[in-house]
């Protein structure tokens, strides 16, 4: 006797032969119809019971959420809304589940209360169908990597070096809290602490990926990243995955010709690998649509939006050029915009950025040179003094989903920029060693995970496309 998986038995090469299936169940109807779910697809398998020799106490047991091991035989289905169903032979409760306790029940539940019982939330069709695009989104990831010649890289999640010098870091420490030692000035002296000096979980993988790029040419990291901001948006995570690409030899153009044929391919892959599960967000989507005021409804499908992406160039655009046009634009003129657009400089939102790509270009933009004093430090200073070689890839219904740059070469220009910001030099001696050492031209950026997989997916928050969100206030689980 076979023992498959729901998505094997549904594609019907098994008809009439005795099969074995394991799975929970969704629904029980009528002491005769059991819907068993596996993980393997969003879609359910019927299972027939003959209640009659069905012994009472079995019956009793088969409630939403039990666990049961079925024998019986794979038909064709007589009944509307499946090809094939099992005629079952034998039942086995393998885990009970009390009805009364059990929170997951077949009826729609609110993102909020899914969020408290996130340890059974991948139960309910929304977040298998989303982990699931989750996972194949990771494999096309590493897929497109590895076949283009590039090396996996692992970077350090405990870092003493802050790559974006935002400050906003999660602080590592082996020291008594209620009793730390302290220096001749009254502060904390880390050089008694475990590594010797303050250290943080990190925010990026870059600085390091740079390093392996110029000895392996192509890298990329895919790891955890941490940020202790404040931030309770349904944009923002305390802990999140990035994917960063870093190339030696690549300079701004090539990195952005290399981030259109990344995304295009990752979007490409679960269009072609998760077509029932995009099908059910898609309708739960538009669903979602109905009950929000027209203004703020999505103009397109969710797979239409993907396809949007793959199939429209990206229309490439210089920071200077944007400024004009989103000072002209009516929103801006009408003061529409809840940031007012009014000098060269200013730090584009996402209402700017989707006004870019929606309704003025109308197709993904790809930002560049922005100003110097609004990126970070390692960005190549163009010869203009003013700006840097910068890049930011916006998306429809999310704005910025990628952001990167060709990175800062020349060593005399990387020093004067980190003594401006006051960084102190002693703290990245290994980072300015490869610009004394072979230094060459080279690019990379990075990609939010967890907003590519909001984005596949049509979650609004954040929090719903990570299995465990961690954000202000919240680390259960």
């Amino acid at each position: 006797m076979q023992n498959l998986s729901i998505a094997e038995l549904l594609e019907a090469k098994h008809i009439l032969q005795e099969i074995q299936i394991k799975g929970w169940v969704k629904t029980f109807r009528s002491n005769r119809f059991i819907a068993l779910n596996d993980g393997s697809t969003i879609k359910n398998i019927q299972c027939v019971i003959d209640f009659e020799n069905t012994p009472e106490e079995v019956l009793k047991q088969i409630n939403t959420g039990a666990a049961l091991d079925i024998k019986g035989v794979l038909v064709e289905s007589q009944g509307k809304g499946q090809s094939v169903e099992i005629q079952v032979s034998e039942i086995i409760i393998l885990g009970a589940s009390n009805p009364d306790e059990y929170p997951i029940q077949p009826k729609k539940h609110s993102m909020e209360f899914l969020r408290e019982n996130a340890h059974l939330r991948i139960r309910t069709n929304t977040f298998s169908a989303v982990m699931r695009i989750r996972s194949i989104l990771s494999f096309a990831i590493h897929q497109y990597f590895i076949t283009n010649g590039f090396h996996n890289f692992h970077a350090p999640i405990i870092t003493g070096s802050d790559a974006e010098g935002a400050g906003e870091m999660f602080s590592v420490s082996t020291l008594d809290k209620k009793n730390p030692p302290l220096t001749e000035d009254g502060k904390i002296d880390f050089k008694e602490d475990f590594f010797g000096k303050e250290t943080n979980l990190t925010v990026s993988g870059q600085l390091e990926a740079e390093t392996y790029a110029m000895a392996l040419g192509k890298v990329y990291t895919f790891g955890p990243t941490f940020r202790a901001e404040n931030s309770n948006t349904s944009r923002h995570l305390a802990e999140f995955w990035m994917v960063e690409p870093e190339v030696a030899f690549n300079d701004l153009d090539a990195n952005m010709d290399l981030s259109e044929d990344f995304i295009k391919y990752i979007l490409g892959y679960i269009l072609e690998h998760c077509k029932d599960d995009l099908e059910f967000l898609e309708k739960r989507l538009i669903d979602e649509e109905k009950s929000k005021p027209a203004i703020e409804r999505s103009d397109m499908p969710l797979r239409e939006k993907l396809k949007f992406v793959i199939d429209n160039n990206f229309k490439r655009v210089s920071y200077t050029e944007a400024i004009d046009i989103l000072k002209n634009s009516k929103p801006n003129k009408k003061k529409k915009f809840k940031f007012p657009i009014n000098e060269w400089g200013a730090d584009l939102q996402s209402e700017h950025e989707r006004f870019l790509v929606e309704k003025h270009f109308k197709s993904p933009v790809i930002l560049f040179d922005y100003p110097a004093n609004i990126k970070a430090f390692y960005m190549r200073l163009n010869d203009d003094g003013k700006t840097v070689r910068a890049m930011d890839v916006l998306f429809p219904g999310i704005g910025e989903i990628v952001g990167g740059s060709q990175r800062e070469e020349r060593l005399d220009v990387l020093i004067e920029k980190i003594k401006a910001l006051g960084i102190d030099e002693k703290e990245l001696w290994w980072y300015l060693d490869l610009r004394k050492f072979g230094t060459a031209v080279h690019s990379g950026f990075g990609l939010g995970f967890e907003r590519m997989v909001q984005f596949a997916t049509g979650m609004g928050n954040i929090r719903d496309v990570i299995p465990f969100p961690r954000a202000p206030q919240s680390a259960e689980f």
